[in-house]
C-alpha cells in the first residue's frame, strides 16, 4: 500500500487512477483490471447506452470488490439519464467532467457515492471545493482528450490548484506514463496521479490495435493540440489533424473549422481503427510508452518504480556533517 488522502478517501490501495477514456474504458475489462490490482479503475460513461452503461456497471460491481469510478461528461447528450441510473445502482465513485458540480452532488451525496470532478483552474477548483465536492481530478496542458485551453503544464496547474484549495483531496493528470511521474505528482501535493495514456496501451484497452500501434510510434512531440475555440483536444498526426491545422494557421472562420472539426470523430480511430481519418486523442506522455502490458501489470510496475525512485532521491544532509 502507499497510503495518501486520495487512497483513504476512496478505499483503494494505490494512487494510481486509470482515467476515463471514452471507448478505450467504456467496457468494463480495463476498469475491472486496474481496480482489482489496486488502483482505481475509471469506466467511461461518454459513449454508452443506458442499458450498457448498467451492464457494465453490473459486470464491475460482480467483478470485485475493490472501488472503481464512473467518469461522467455532463455535455452529453442524456446526462441525466445517465446520472439517474448511477444513482440507483450506488456507485462508489463519480467523476464528473465539463459541468458545474451543483448539478449533481446532492442525489450521488445521498446514494453514498464520493464525488470527484475535474478541473483545469484553479478558479474552477475553488467553485467546485465551494459546492461541497470530495476532491478534484486537475488535468494539465500534456493531457489527452480535452487538456486546458489555456496550455497550463501539470507541473504549475496542480501546484497552483493546491494552493488555492488547501486540504481537498487531488488527483493530477496529464503527462504522466510511469512510477517517476506518480513520485513527482505526490510531490507537487496531489493524492495520486492518473494516467490515461499508458491504460490506453493496455490488453484489456478497448481501443482497435491500429490506434495503439499510433500511440507506441509516437514520440512525445507528437500529440498536438487541435480546435481553438471548439474545445481542445490533443492528438496524434494525421490527415484530420493536418487539415485542421492548416485552417488554424490560414485563420479560417470557427464556423468552417468546426465542420472540419465534427467530420473526424474518436470512434473512427479508437474503434474503427481509421488511424489516418480519426482523431487519435493521447497525451504527450506517448512518448514515454513502447509496449502494451496487462493492466494489472501497469498497476504493478507503477508502484515499483515509485518505491525506486522515491528511495533513490537525495537525502538532506547538514553541511556540517558532509
Amino acid at each position: 500500500m502507499i497510503a495518501t488522502d486520495v487512497t483513504r478517501l476512496l478505499g483503494i490501495d494505490l494512487p494510481i487512477v486509470q482515467a476515463g477514456m471514452s471507448w478505450a474504458s467504456s467496457a468494463p475489462e480495463l476498469p475491472l483490471a486496474v481496480s482489482r490490482a489496486g488502483g482505481l479503475g475509471v469506466l467511461a460513461a461518454g459513449p454508452m447506452r443506458p442499458g450498457d452503461l448498467r451492464d457494465a456497471v453490473r459486470a464491475l460491481r460482480a467483478g470485485t470488490d475493490h472501488p472503481f469510478a464512473v467518469n461522467l461528461p455532463l455535455y452529453r447528450k442524456g446526462a441525466e439519464e445517465a446520472m439517474d441510473l448511477l444513482v440507483a445502482e450506488r456507485i462508489p465513485v463519480l467523476i464528473a467532467s465539463q459541468g458545474g458540480p451543483r448539478r449533481y452532488l446532492d442525489r450521488f451525496r445521498a446514494a453514498g457515492t464520493v464525488c470527484l470532478h475535474v478541473v483545469a483552474s484553479a478558479e474552477h477548483a475553488r467553485k467546485a471545493a465551494d459546492a461541497g465536492v470530495d476532491g478534484l481530478v486537475v488535468v494539465g496542458a500534456e493531457a489527452g482528450g480535452h487538456p486546458p485551453p489555456d496550455l497550463v503544464s501539470t507541473l504549475v496547474i496542480v501546484r497552483a490548484v493546491a494552493r488555492a484549495v488547501p486540504g481537498l483531496p487531488l488527483i493530477a493528470s496529464g503527462g504522466f506514463a510511469d512510477g517517476a511521474g506518480l513520485a513527482a505528482a505526490l510531490a507537487l501535493g496531489a493524492g495520486a496521479a492518473q494516467f490515461g495514456t499508458r491504460f490506453l496501451a493496455s490488453a484489456e484497452a478497448n481501443v482497435h490495435p491500429a490506434y495503439q500501434r499510433a500511440v507506441l510510434s509516437a514520440s512525445v512531440s507528437d500529440a498536438q493540440p487541435l480546435g481553438r475555440e471548439l474545445g481542445v483536444i490533443r492528438a496524434l498526426p494525421n490527415t484530420f489533424t493536418r487539415e485542421m491545422a492548416k485552417l488554424e494557421r490560414d485563420g479560417a472562420s470557427v464556423e468552417d473549422r468546426r465542420v472540419r472539426f465534427a467530420e473526424s470523430t474518436l470512434k473512427m480511430a479508437a474503434f474503427d481503427g481509421d488511424i489516418d481519418n480519426g482523431k487519435i486523442e493521447a497525451g504527450q506522455s506517448a512518448g514515454l510508452v513502447d509496449e502494451v502490458l496487462p493492466a494489472a501489470e501497469i498497476v504493478r510496475a507503477l508502484a515499483a518504480e515509485y518505491l525506486a525512485t522515491v528511495r533513490a532521491l537525495p537525502q538532506w544532509t547538514d553541511a556540517a556533517e558532509s
